[in-house]
This record gives C-alpha cells, structure tokens and sequence, in this order.
C-alpha cells in the first residue's frame, strides 16, 4: 500500500515555438545546482537540547550533484520573532551572496509557535507573514518554497494523531493560494506516516522521550527523506539533485518503520 504523500503534483510542460528562424539558437547556459536555505523554527533546526527537526537529515542525506544549503531554523521562532532578531535578514543576504554559483530555494515553515496564545499571532496575521516572506525572497532572486508544519508526535485514544496543527496549517495554505508560492504539505505527509507505523514505533524518533516535537538525529533523516520526496514532486528543477536515501523512501511510500543508521 503506497501513502498519498504529496500535496500536487506539477504537470505544467514547457512548449517550444514550431516558427522557422534563420538565426542560430543560443546555447542554454549551465543550470546551477540548488543552494536550499531553511527558514523555520525548532522542527526544522539542528539537532540541540532544545529542539530539532528534518533540516540536518535533509541536507546531509539527500543533496546531489553540487547542491547545497544551510539550516537557520531557530528554536522558538514565529513568524514575527524570525524576522525582528536578524534571522530573516541574514537568510535573505545568504541567499544573494550564493547567487552567484547556486540557485537559491528557500524553505519556510512555520506554525508550532505562532498558534501558541501567548505570541498573539492570528491565522490571518501568520497567512499575511508568510505571503510577506514569499515576496521578500522573490525580490532578492530566490525560489520560495512554504512547509506546513511537521506533525506533533501525541495520538489520540483510537490510535491516530491529534490533529492539532490545523489552524496553522490551513494559514500556511492560504498563503501559498494567495501568493502562488510552491508549497509542500509536509504536515499531510508525516501525518499518514506517523499512523501507518503507530505510537510506539513514532515516539523512538523523540529527542527525548517525552517530547512528541522534536526530532533525534534518526528522525530528522527520516522527515528530511519525506521533505525530499515532496520537494521532487512539487517543485521544478530539483529532482536532479534531490535524491532520498532509497531504503528511507521505499519505507515512507509503504508506510514501513525505519530507523536509519546515522
């Protein structure tokens, strides 16, 4: 049984003009490998004692081909808090100083902490934060890519995940319909994973033991691998150099456990 784990898939093809002309065609010029800048906040950050998420896993185990890329996720980080302690800045300056041998691509995703009430943070204020940030990478020449937000690892009595990211979620949607930014539906995609193996097999991808959040180094490169794959389906010109391990692959299209060796 294969998991409907992508939220689109692109099927736009490019069609060539059929007029006759006298004049030699241009070579096409190189194609830059991508350079993946991650935006987010403590799911998709570096392994650390106060968090972490699919970022490292994904970099380290899925790039090809000369691509490339950093992880600014910041433990704690809101859409607004990103941007006003510097780190929006420096992901967009990153993003103008690779330009030069790299195709920019930045990811963000946010929502874990923007719901909480004491950031005070309304869906429509995330959903005009993020349509911001879309824009903002565009003008300095880079493809933004938005992420809903990982699935929290808590399962309800029936044995299926609480479904408690929704809000933040259909934000993040929203952004993307009204910005027409490519989106991937990560919280869609660990969802049906994360209740196709079931609690018990979920929870040994804890940071620690009680905290359904965040991820161990083995879980970032499971989530990192399933970021991968719906990067390849959703976005243009990565596939080449996006590839997922394939044992981690094969697992997440079945719905399989896997706790890869890192």
């Amino acid at each position: 049984m294969h998991l409907p784990i992508t939220l689109t898939y692109l099927t736009l093809l490019a069609t060539a003009s059929a007029l006759p002309s006298s004049k030699p065609k241009p070579k096409p010029s190189a194609q830059k490998p991508p350079y993946f800048l991650l935006a987010g906040d403590s799911t998709t950050a570096v392994q650390s004692a106060g968090g972490g998420g699919w970022g490292t896993g994904f970099l380290t185990t899925t790039l090809q081909n000369g691509a490339s890329g950093t992880n600014y996720g910041h433990n704690g980080a809101t859409t607004v808090s990103f941007r006003q302690g510097g780190d929006w800045a420096t992901v967009l300056s990153s993003a103008q100083n690779v330009a030069s041998k790299y195709t920019p691509y930045v990811t963000i995703q946010f929502g874990h902490n923007d719901q909480k009430p004491d950031k005070n943070i309304s869906a429509a204020d995330l959903t005009n934060n993020l349509i911001a940030y879309v824009k903002e990478a565009r003008d300095v020449g880079a493809t933004p890519v938005l992420v809903t937000s990982l699935s929290r690892r808590n399962y309800d009595a029936d044995g299926k995940i609480k479904l408690n990211l929704a809000d933040v979620v259909a934000a993040t949607k929203e952004a993307a319909s009204k910005s027409g930014a490519d989106i991937i539906d990560l919280n869609a995609a660990s969802t049906a994973y994360l209740n196709a193996i079931g609690a018990e097999k979920a929870h040994t991808y804890n940071l620690k033991a009680d905290d359904n959040t965040h991820l161990n180094a083995e879980g970032s490169v499971v989530f990192g691998n399933l970021v991968a794959m719906l990067l390849d389906d959703a976005v243009k010109g990565v596939r080449k150099y996006v590839r997922p391990v394939p044992s981690v692959r094969m697992a997440l299209q079945e719905g399989v456990y896997v706790f890869p060796a890192v």
